[in-house]
């Protein structure tokens, strides 16, 4: 009976040793080496650092270390670093809601040093040298036995670089309980993928330890869109739609506690995974929202097949005094005002996108490769005949014979690659020394030209209608051709050669379009051609007025439409300088043209003539249809004229022809965007290799 009494009795209540209480509160920040990582890049960013670097040794529980250039850590903060509830990011409650740093509570290098051996190397940039210091269980250890724990000073960069070794060495049931080497690793590099995403312009690098290559290592880029190409690939990057959605009254500039705004990279409904990639920042946080997660699923739910998810990138800014971050260990979870509401903008946003975007369906389907036969092997010595062969036994050698005939390139489809091959001109007799070639070797590369941020909507318009009537097959024949020669200096004609064909293009033709296609990429942010001396322009207007035909049809004289013209452009040169880089003066001189290319150069004689035609030939009472005409006169101005070596002067004419050859043809390949209507009459095939051999052998 009295044991039975004794059994029933309340068990005493005590005070836990303070050893215990922090191993279990490290248990439960830190789960795993990924976790611990995370703590740490926080810190990193927190320290404004611009690079950061990590090296792990069999995933991280070995070793797992983390090395940044930001602000350090100062050398009076070292015997403290380690304790529970020291920080330098909040002093009083109050300040939890205006909280902007990652972290907050001071746990996260406390908790590391009682399951784990941790050691700190930092320098400010005030410091002549670095210091090094070491923790275990939260306080200054000797970093070697029979010295001081002190921190001590050694060599050592701007920056901090902490070590973690031999993690859970002392609680061998979480151990235990760890995936493998491999499988931890693969979440190390989950949790520096998401960061690298969300901090574009922050270098992150991360490897094995001994190994020669990094698996990440990423750049400062300029935004989110290029780290996800980067990280997640180009499948991922080319389907992405960007979502943009806020409050009512965020615009407002009203101080309000409730404003918010998100911005969203989402796949469109041609990408689908079997698991879904959501990566979540709020106030720049990695969190977890598994209502916004199953909002996002529903979604794409009506436009995925059943057990596809797509890739969510979402980034979530709010007024700090409208988030709790302070309601889950890890900081993993955060509560914020109206999240129901929020949640609901968002995935409407998201389905509205996508909605808008789904009208067609990209399938991929394997094609042969260009060149590959499509015989499925060789049926016999006939065929294999008719396909060159010299061998006329009738008897076979074996299949290594056949294997070796059917890698064989045959001559009608060899290809010729080599920019250094002899052009046209130089297999004919010429006796004009400018048509000779140029032989100074002179190689031109062609910068990256920008498209220009508008927001009128004519020009959106209009560069819709570009992209729209695109011929692909067209595009790619200019874009790979190789220059073979001039054929018609008269009348803009040169042969071009694309794998085994042969074709006729004219040339100035094809320059125009693309010369268009640069005016309208680069609107309102043109490059200037300095003119020195300005000539003037009713000068210029009259010399081309002067020699145009037809003019007695206007009924007008001469001078009267020099006049009207002068008048109309200077009216306007606010709006021409503004828009199109064309600076008039008061006194009606020309200061500086619209410079397309900066390796080209156009022919200064058409200069009357542009300017002539800006006044009839511009619509300027229509907005879009003046910006179209206008940069149709431009390139019209800016392409081959007929007879490009009609110059006087055999140095002239050799100029022109090489800027022709090596600058604008390597433009076309560049930048030009062939629409369907050079087909009509602007790129001819005139042979076909393959076809040429079956004629040559029936001669």
């Amino acid at each position: 009976m009295s044991q039975e009494r004794s059994s029933q009795e309340p068990l005493p209540i005590h005070r836990l040793h303070q050893s215990l209480i922090n191993r279990i509160a490290a248990g439960e920040i830190i789960h795993r080496p990924a976790s611990a990582l995370k703590e740490l890049l926080e810190n990193c960013l927190d320290a404004r650092a611009t690079s950061i670097k990590i090296t792990v040794k069999d995933g991280g529980m070995k070793l797992l270390q983390i090395q940044d250039n930001g602000c350090g850590i100062r050398r009076n903060d070292l015997p403290i670093l380690a304790e529970r509830f020291t920080t330098s990011k909040i002093s009083t409650f109050s300040d939890l809601s205006r909280i902007t740093t990652y972290g907050f509570r001071g746990e996260a290098l406390a908790s590391i040093s009682h399951i784990a051996h941790l050691s700190v190397v930092t320098k400010t940039r005030s410091d002549a040298h670095a210091w090094k210091a070491c923790y275990l269980d939260g306080v200054l250890v000797p970093s070697k036995q029979g010295q001081t724990p002190d921190p001590k000073p050694c060599a050592g960069v701007d920056g901090t670089i902490i070590t973690i070794e031999d993690m859970f060495y002392n609680t061998p049931i979480r151990l235990s309980a760890l995936r493998s080497p491999s499988e931890e690793y693969a979440k190390i590099l989950d949790v520096v993928t998401k960061y690298a995403v969300h901090n574009p312009t922050i270098s992150f690098l991360c490897r094995k330890a001994g190994s020669p290559s990094p698996e990440i290592s990423t750049s400062p880029v300029s935004d989110v869109l290029q780290a996800i190409r980067s990280l997640y690939g180009h499948a991922i990057a080319k389907e992405l739609l960007h979502v943009d959605v806020a409050s009512e009254r965020f615009n407002d500039g009203i101080d309000d506690p409730e404003k918010w705004s998100a911005e969203v990279y989402c796949t469109n409904a041609n990408y689908q995974a079997k698991k879904m990639v959501f990566l979540l920042f709020i106030n720049h946080r990695l969190v977890e929202s598994s209502p916004l997660k199953r909002a996002i699923e529903s979604v794409y739910s009506g436009f995925l097949p059943k057990g596809t998810f797509p890739f969510v990138y979402s980034s979530i800014e709010m007024d700090p005094r409208s988030v709790d971050v302070n309601v889950h260990p890890t900081k993993r979870e955060v509560l914020f005002l109206n999240e129901e509401a929020i949640i609901e903008r968002i995935s409407d946003a998201i389905q509205q996108n996508v909605v808008g975007k789904s009208q067609s369906r990209v399938f991929e389907y394997q094609t042969l490769l260009p060149g590959v036969s499509t015989d499925s092997g060789l049926k016999g010595k006939k065929r294999a005949r008719e396909d060159g062969s010299e061998s006329e036994d009738e008897n076979d050698d074996g299949p290594t014979e056949n294997a070796s005939l059917m890698r064989r390139s045959l001559s009608q489809h060899k290809v010729r690659t080599s920019l250094q091959d002899r052009t046209l001109e130089s297999m004919l007799p010429v006796n004009d020394p400018s048509r000779l070639d140029d032989s100074s070797g002179r190689a031109i590369r062609l910068g990256d030209i920008k498209e220009s941020q508008c927001s009128l909507t004519s020009i959106a318009e209009l560069r819709q209608s570009v992209a729209k009537n695109v011929h692909q097959n067209l595009t790619e024949i200019i874009r790979n051709h190789i220059f073979v020669g001039f054929v018609d200096d008269i009348r803009c004609l040169s042969l071009i050669q694309h794998s085994t064909k042969l074709y006729l293009v004219n040339y100035a033709t094809l320059a125009e379009e693309m010369f268009y296609q640069l005016a309208l990429r680069q609107f309102g942010n043109y490059r200037r051609l300095r003119l020195d001396p300005c000539p003037p322009l009713r000068t210029l207007v009259d010399l081309a007025v002067n020699v145009e035909r037809g003019t007695e049809q206007s009924g007008l004289e001469k001078t009267e439409i020099v006049d009207r013209i002068v008048k109309t452009l200077v009216h306007r040169r606010e709006m021409l300088s503004e828009y199109f880089a064309l600076d008039i003066s008061e006194s009606g001189d020309i200061l500086s043209l619209p410079h397309l290319l900066k390796e080209y150069t156009p022919d200064l004689n058409k200069l009357p003539t542009f300017l002539m035609r800006l006044g009839p030939q511009v619509d300027w009472s229509s907005e879009r249809e003046c910006f179209e005409s206008f940069m149709h006169e431009l390139a019209y101005f800016y392409s081959p004229a007929s007879g490009v070596w009609s110059c006087d002067g055999i140095g002239q004419e050799k100029s022109a022809a090489w800027q022709t050859e090596h600058i604008l043809f390597l433009a076309l390949r560049k930048f030009l965007i062939a629409p369907r209507s050079l087909l009509d009459n602007d790129i001819v095939q005139v042979a076909n290799l393959p076809d040429l051999y079956r004629v040559f052998e029936r001669c």
